[in-house]
C-alpha cells in the first residue's frame, strides 16, 4: 500500500525530526537539495499531478474512530528554538522579525487561499494542505506515531502553508470536494499540492475527491 522508499533520509538529516530516531519510512520524491525549501515547495507540474492522481487508490472514506491531533505530534523543533510553525511563518512572510525564542514579532503575510493580508502572526494559521484528520481517514490511522510526526511537520513537500486563520478554520478537515480556496487562481496550485502529498504518503482518495481534483487541475494553464 505504501509507496515510500528511503531516499528522503538525507533530506531529514538536517531536521530535528531525526532527533526522535530514524523514521520507519521515507518518501522518494524529496527535492534534490535534501533540505527544506526557503519558499513554499512547488508541487509537481500539472502533467505529473494528473499522472499521480491516476495512481492514487480510490476507496470509500470512513470516519475511522480514534482520531486525535495529539497522534500527529506538532509543532516540533526544526532548528535552534524554531519550531515548525515559526519556520513556516518566516518562510512565507516578508520582512519577518523574530525574538530570541524564534517567535515572529513583525512581518507581512498574504494568505494564498483568500488574499487576506496580515501584519501580525496571530492572524495566521499554518495549514496542513492535507488535513491531519483527512490523512487519518485515508490511511494514516495505520501509521506509527513517528510516521505521523513526520507528516505533520513536513517542510520538504507542499504540505504546510501560512494562511489566514479565517480560511483555515473554514476549511477545517474538508477535502477538495467540500472546500477549495476562495481565490480561484490558487486552485491549480492547491490541487497539485493535495495530489502530491497524497501520492507521496500513499493516502487514498474517494470518488468525489478525485472528481474535484480533476476539475481543479483543469484550471491549470
Amino acid at each position: 500500500m505504501r509507496r515510500w522508499a528511503t531516499a528522503v533520509a538525507t533530506a531529514l538529516a538536517t531536521s530535528s525530526l531525526l532527533a526522535f530516531g530514524s523514521p520507519s519510512w521515507a518518501v522518494p520524491s524529496a527535492p534534490s537539495s535534501g533540505t527544506a525549501s526557503a519558499e513554499f515547495p512547488e508541487p509537481p507540474a500539472v502533467g505529473e499531478a494528473r499522472a499521480e492522481l491516476a495512481e492514487l487508490t480510490v476507496a470509500p472514506e470512513a470516519d475511522v474512530p480514534g482520531y486525535s491531533r495529539a497522534k500527529f505530534p506538532h509543532w516540533i523543533i526544526q532548528q535552534g528554538t524554531c519550531d515548525t510553525r515559526e519556520t513556516v511563518l518566516a518562510r512565507d512572510g516578508e520582512d519577518v522579525a523574530q525574538d530570541g525564542q524564534c517567535r515572529a514579532t513583525a512581518g507581512h503575510w498574504v494568505s494564498p487561499y483568500d488574499g487576506v493580508t496580515a501584519d501580525a502572526a496571530a492572524q495566521l494559521d499554518v495549514d496542513h494542505v492535507v488535513p491531519l484528520k483527512e490523512a487519518w481517514r485515508s490511511g494514516a490511522a495505520e501509521w506509527s506515531t513517528q510516521d505521523r510526526r513526520v507528516f505533520a511537520n513536513d517542510l520538504v513537500h507542499s504540505q504546510l502553508v501560512a494562511v489566514s486563520a479565517r480560511s483555515n478554520r473554514a476549511k477545517a478537515d474538508k477535502d477538495p470536494a467540500r472546500w477549495q480556496p476562495p481565490l480561484a487562481d490558487y486552485r491549480c496550485t492547491y490541487g497539485r499540492a493535495w495530489v502530491s502529498v497524497k501520492h507521496v504518503y500513499g493516502l487514498t482518495i474517494d470518488t468525489a475527491e478525485r472528481s474535484a481534483l480533476e476539475s481543479m487541475l483543469a484550471t491549470c494553464s
